[in-house]
């Protein structure tokens, strides 16, 4: 349909739309026109992505001015999907366009993603890791393996790289839109490598999607990013977990086999710099001027595409520090010459290892790390700051292509640039063990980022607008003092349905009356164990085809299995259905959940046993009859003893005055409804979610769940015993077994006419703020 939202012309390729679409449009537009940025929270399963895409390029057809949509995932399954239903939509408004003197609008998008997702050299393709990938690659591709195969060397290089770059300014994609197996097939056809041609696409692209990392990680960002346009609008989907990938792309982990491999590192850089002193030492004397005149001012940084012509594929990970902390200015004089720098490294490494070597644990900020390694080692916070770079530029110098050898020594590197750049916002946490296992010595050294906004902060001040949304962002109102940024746009939306496909319901007993939660104090309790069990294979037994059980830990996982187990109570529920557990291992999980949609498909019906927080929780599907119903075994609190989690909450407290129970209760419950979450993936879908634990009965958990979950939650749902549950559960599977009129026109769906013949109404949703 076409339709004008205030007016704007809007092409969404659908006979229908559903209310909360044209309100998510409503919203969405608002922020673009106030060029400012938006909170928005959906119900999952209510086309979200196709309201983005629609909503956006249809703006940008309006307003030429806009810049590109950046659109960043967090899966390459879910870059596919965004991509595959761009296409569509794009085929779809080419019918508008088809009269007389009518040009249709020509649009380019794509999807970036590594080296290992989009290479086609043969034998680069076949390696394992990524990391292996992009070593494989620099040695084919970096500057100075080419010039010696033009010099008449036998050195191979890469086909396809070398095909590129003689194609030139040439080297372009025709309009339209490419996956990433796109992608790979016209490389192969053209004979270009598809890696570097969407790196060089970008500049040209309409719609780019792409990775968190590509975002929020500076390393790649200031690599890949840093050309991209002010007017550019940029969405996060699914961002109910953005602030953890804020966090983990400014934290480095440092462990002792990792400062052993450095060390090695350190001493392989020494022998090649001896050799370069005996076969080339104008090479490292010219570093060294470069280096007296700034690193920045000579464009040793990894370059932002567009590359330089004659460049080569050797680029590396840009500095780990914001843009706006860099230094722009000389490389101290104590690290300039080569061999002081790695003279340098090696005293830094030994003084960590020096500090891995603890009993007790040690947490310090990146001021008093700094103060003590001037006292001991005389080493300034600018000499550290610089370190990566330095290194960079190294490695360039000594023509050293095997990244993936080099990886410990650019821990080591990231860390010292880190602790140099920021005085606040990070906490530096020496554990000479794992307090799950103290009598095993396994000495770890964190840098750990506690403030989310640092990473984020680039992206609200560069980009102009910026939407953030996900099925479960409640309580909406915490994300913008978490990332400490002013929406112009927080908007939570509710869930049009013809009839009561959502069954949420809280147990808190069993069916002998007691009470059953997973706090520390009950989960080891025989008769909370029992109960559990007894209900899931009550349940089992009234509910056809899939059963999805969510546990809060691995751990407690095997822990309650392997008492069911004792207790009988698995073999009973495998007399209902089969079971089917999720590992740590992925090609495991992948089988099981293979073997669970089978079963489901057969008429046999299963239970697959999953863990909140784990892969399966994030990103899988459980829609139609693979999850009629999906149970949530406790409050999935994150480990709060953790040291770093505790750094993190005192951080939050004094700096946004967010309280620490209100903090671990928000991101509890948000993964407890991303878990449930899973089991409803349209509105011609229905299921149950069992929130099994008392604790969910309290206005403080309940109050924090999305508002579509909620609305439906009835009072006659809560505070349920496990044979009350199971009649709930009866009478629900036998009321959605009824037919009824999918296509409820009106209530919701609207059709063009009716979207044309709104007037511009009042949010419907829920304000917020």
């Amino acid at each position: 349909m076409k339709f004008s939202l205030e007016g704007l012309a809007v092409y969404f390729p659908y006979e229908f739309i559903y209310p909360e679409q044209y309100q998510f449009m409503l919203e969405c537009k608002r922020a673009l026109d106030a060029k400012g940025h938006g909170l928005l929270e959906m119900p999952t399963g209510t086309g979200k992505t196709i309201t983005l895409l629609a909503l956006i390029t249809s703006y940008q057809l309006a307003h030429p001015e806009i810049g590109k949509l950046v659109y960043c995932t967090r899966t390459v399954p879910e870059m596919e999907k965004v991509l595959q239903e761009l296409k569509e939509l794009v085929d779809y408004r080419s019918r508008y366009f088809l009269g007389p003197g009518q040009k249709v609008p020509q649009i380019l998008a794509l999807g970036l993603s590594s080296r290992k997702n989009l290479c086609v050299h043969p034998s680069v393709a076949e390696e394992g890791s990524r990391e292996s990938v992009d070593a494989k690659c620099r040695r084919l591709t970096a500057t100075w393996v080419r010039e010696r195969h033009v010099s008449g060397q036998d050195i191979e290089v890469c086909d396809f790289f070398e095909q590129l770059e003689r194609a030139g300014s040439d080297a372009l994609l025709e309009p339209g839109v490419y996956t990433l197996e796109d992608l790979r097939i016209f490389g192969r056809k053209q004979g270009w490598c598809p890696y570097f041609l969407a790196r060089h696409m970008l500049a040209f692209a309409n719609v780019v999607v792409y990775n968190y990392q590509y975002m929020l990680d500076p390393k790649v960002s200031n690599m890949v990013s840093r050309e991209l346009e002010k007017e550019c609008i940029v969405v996060f989907d699914e961002a109910h977990n953005i602030d953890n990938v804020c966090i983990e792309a400014l934290s480095v982990n440092l462990r002792q086999q990792t400062l052993d491999n450095a060390g090695r590192n350190i001493t392989r850089l020494h022998s090649a710099i001896e050799r370069a002193k005996s076969t080339d030492a104008q090479r490292l004397k010219d570093e060294y001027q470069r280096l007296v005149r700034g690193l920045q001012t000579q464009g040793n940084l990894p370059s932002a595409d567009p590359r330089p012509a004659g460049a080569g594929g050797e680029d590396w990970l840009a500095n780990p520090a914001l843009p706006e902390d860099i230094m722009r200015e000389a490389v101290p004089g104590n690290i300039r010459r080569a061999e002081h720098f790695v003279a340098f490294l090696r005293r830094f490494v030994a003084y960590l290892k020096e500090k891995l070597g603890v009993n007790q644990v040690e947490t310090e900020n990146p001021t008093t790390f700094l103060a003590q390694l001037q006292e001991r080692l005389n080493i300034d916070g600018k000499t550290l700051r610089f370190c990566y770079d330095r290194l960079t530029s190294l490695l360039k110098t000594l023509e050293i292509t095997d990244t993936d050898d080099f990886t410990p020594i650019h821990l080591v590197a990231d860390f010292a640039t880190l602790v140099g750049t920021y005085a606040r916002g990070f906490a530096i946490i020496t554990e000479p063990f794992d307090e799950r296992m103290p009598a095993v010595r396994d000495p770890v050294m964190q840098l750990s980022c506690l403030d989310a906004s640092l990473a984020v902060k680039p992206v609200f001040a560069k980009f102009q607008s910026v939407i953030i949304t996900s099925g479960t962002l409640s309580p909406i109102d915490l994300y913008p003092k978490i990332l400490n940024f002013q929406p112009v746009v927080l908007q939570s939306l509710q869930m049009t349905l013809t009839r009561d496909c959502l069954c949420p319901a809280i147990l808190t007993r069993g069916a002998d009356q007691m009470p059953v939660s997973t706090k520390f104090d009950m989960r080891d309790d025989p008769n909370v164990v029992r109960n559990y069990g007894r209900m899931l294979v009550e349940l089992a037994s009234v509910i056809p085809d899939g059963i999805v059980a969510f546990f809060v830990s691995y751990s407690y996982m095997d822990t309650i299995v392997s008492k069911w187990d004792q207790m009988g109570v698995l073999q009973d529920l495998m007399a209902a259905k089969l079971v089917f557990i999720e590992t740590t291992d992925v090609v495991e999980t992948t089988l099981a959940l293979d073997n669970f949609r089978r079963a489901c498909d057969c008429g046999r019906g299963a239970v697959f046993f999953s863990v909140a927080r784990g892969k399966v929780a994030e990103g899988i599907d459980f829609d139609r009859h693979y999850g009629r119903a999906v149970v949530m075994f406790g409050v999935p609190y994150q480990y709060t003893l953790s040291r770093i989690l505790r750094a993190r909450l005192e951080y939050m407290r004094e700096m946004f005055q967010i309280k620490e129970s209100d903090f671990l209760a928000f991101d509890a419950v948000r993964q407890a409804a991303q878990c449930v979450g899973r089991v409803i993936r349209s509105k011609a879908d229905y299921g149950m979610m069992v929130f099994a634990d008392q604790r969910y009965q309290r206005h403080d958990k309940r109050d924090k769940l999305p508002a579509w979950i909620t609305t439906h939650l009835k009072d006659s749902h809560l505070n349920l015993s496990a044979d009350m549950l199971v009649h709930v559960a009866r009478e629900f599977m036998r009321s959605m077994a009824q037919p009824y009129d999918r296509m409820a026109v009106g209530k919701s769906l609207l059709t063009e006419d009716a979207v044309n013949g709104m007037v511009t109404a009042e949010p419907t949703g829920m304000m917020i703020g």
